[in-house]
């Protein structure tokens, strides 16, 4: 039975009790994708997919058909209610080949207002003043693309978690402030789909950028514990119970375990888990980087004036075998290397796994 058969199966529910056997066999591409489908005004993006041609979204329409992910997480994509937005781009995918019958969204904290002045600049509102930065409220959420069945009724919401309540965490909020403010910028998922073995579950996360701040670092310190969350949530260390295995974490960590801004021991400390593993997937887009410390062939996301850094992470829970790996980062000499440029400054992340 081919992977394309059990995934036609496995979109009628009641077709899942039959599948066994050589299914297991077939693999699954898990990938996630800084796609920078955000806009600056509620309802752009709607306008930019369901009107004519658009180079940054018919780019990342051609680069998510290249990269064929079985699911995927997008980060950087506006959130609207009806799931609007989300159903266009899954039409313009079918159009081209790649079909994504399931999507799965919550609202995200970005540009959902705390009621505080959080940046200090004496007027509340502001962009800087939600939850997690957002010039409207879901501006730059997350989203799930999948050929596979979601389990939305079992689907697990963190992302009111309040950062204050973290275990060694390193808010330094006032208390008013401290009351209200989520940790998580955009979310914390817990997300299962339905494969032939059974449930995996997508933990999904998009961190806060260690920058933008000012000495006292609020910025950096939130993208440490947003990393620490996912530590102590795998490890029992929270009020939440942790995810039956198998599961992958993935997301954009916004965070390089080696090179740029920020406090490195909290991405590091994750990746070295023993609930996770590291595939270290790599790209091969011929560069160098001869004054940074990390392998170029790892870096995700590429910066003027800053260079390449690995910010976007799949890390399946470490008894999932994994039977390859890759950024889809190709030489400048490939025809995607445009689209990919075109679409964002991220690159896709993909690992493929076989479930036990």
């Amino acid at each position: 039975m081919t992977r394309t058969t059990i995934f036609n199966l496995l979109r009628c529910l009641g077709c899942i009790a039959v599948l066994a056997g050589p299914a297991g066999a077939d693999s699954l591409r898990i990938a996630t994708w800084n796609a920078g489908l955000d806009r600056t005004g509620p309802g752009l993006l709607v306008d930019d997919l369901s009107g004519g041609e658009d180079p940054k979204i018919d780019a990342a329409v051609r680069v998510l058909a290249a990269l064929d992910a079985d699911v995927v997480l997008l980060t950087a994509v506006d959130y609207d209610l009806g799931g609007v937005a989300l159903g266009l781009l899954a039409e313009k995918l079918a159009a081209a080949g790649a079909d994504y019958p399931n999507r799965f969204a919550f609202r995200p904290n970005t540009g959902r207002q705390t009621g505080f002045d959080v940046d200090g600049n004496g007027r509340i509102g502001d962009p800087r003043d939600a939850q997690g930065f957002g010039l409207f409220s879901g501006q730059g959420g997350m989203a799930i693309l999948s050929r596979l069945p979601i389990d939305t009724a079992a689907a697990r919401d963190f992302s009111g978690f309040l950062w204050r309540d973290l275990p060694g965490g390193l808010s330094s909020d006032p208390p008013d402030l401290a009351s209200v403010q989520r940790l998580a910028t955009t979310g914390f998922w817990d997300v299962p789909v339905i494969t032939p073995e059974g449930p995996l579950h997508l933990l999904a996360w998009h961190a806060t950028p260690p920058v933008f701040d000012g000495p006292e670092d609020r910025n950096g310190r939130r993208n440490r514990d947003e990393a620490e969350f996912w530590r102590l949530f795998l490890g029992g260390g929270l009020p939440m119970p942790p995810p039956d295995a198998p599961f992958v974490l993935l997301g954009d960590g916004n965070l390089d375990p080696a090179d740029g801004d920020g406090l490195r021991q909290g991405i590091a400390a994750l990746l070295a888990d023993p609930a996770l593993q590291d595939p270290r997937p790599r790209g091969s887009p011929g560069r160098t980087e001869p004054d940074q410390a990390g392998d170029p062939a790892l870096d995700t996301a590429l910066y003027d004036g800053i260079g390449g850094l690995r910010l976007d992470y799949v890390l399946p829970s470490a008894g999932l075998e994994v039977t390859g790996a890759g950024v889809l980062w190709p030489p400048a000499s490939d025809p995607l290397a445009a689209d990919l440029a075109t679409a964002s400054r991220h690159f896709p992340v993909w690992v493929d796994i076989v479930l036990p």
